[in-house]
């Protein structure tokens, strides 16, 4: 975008601070995998998502997040037996875990929240 600086390496958007900390909750209560709607339902629900503005700006941040690494995702299988269309399921991996954790820490601590850098 004109006129925006770019980000520095490791640095993490609210949006996507957002979105690893509202999954990890959801994992740590045994809800491994999600897709993007109901994402956007639990960060609404958990955290008011003052960052959510816009769907498509949803799945644009868990793109970013799955080529970092932190993210995994996977087409659902069979949704025509649920009656409605295929949906992307996303979940944690173990350094989205740790990203989650360390973003979590650092806003806590008023740090802007970076992830460690590593393979994807």
């Amino acid at each position: 975008m004109a006129g925006m600086p770019p980000r520095k390496p490791g640095t993490l958007l609210p949006l996507e601070v957002e979105i690893l900390t509202t999954a990890l909750a959801m994992h740590r209560t045994g809800q491994g995998s999600f897709h993007g709607f109901g994402l956007a339902q639990a960060m609404r629900e958990q955290q008011g998502s003052r960052s959510l503005t816009a769907h498509g700006t949803l799945y644009k941040a868990l793109g970013r997040l799955e080529e970092l690494g932190l993210l995994s995702s996977a087409w659902q299988e069979n949704p025509e037996s649920e009656g409605r269309p295929r949906r992307r399921l996303y979940e944690l991996t173990g350094r989205g875990v740790h990203a989650a954790e360390r973003a979590g820490a650092d806003r806590a601590a008023g740090r802007v929240p970076r992830i460690a850098p590593g393979p994807a």
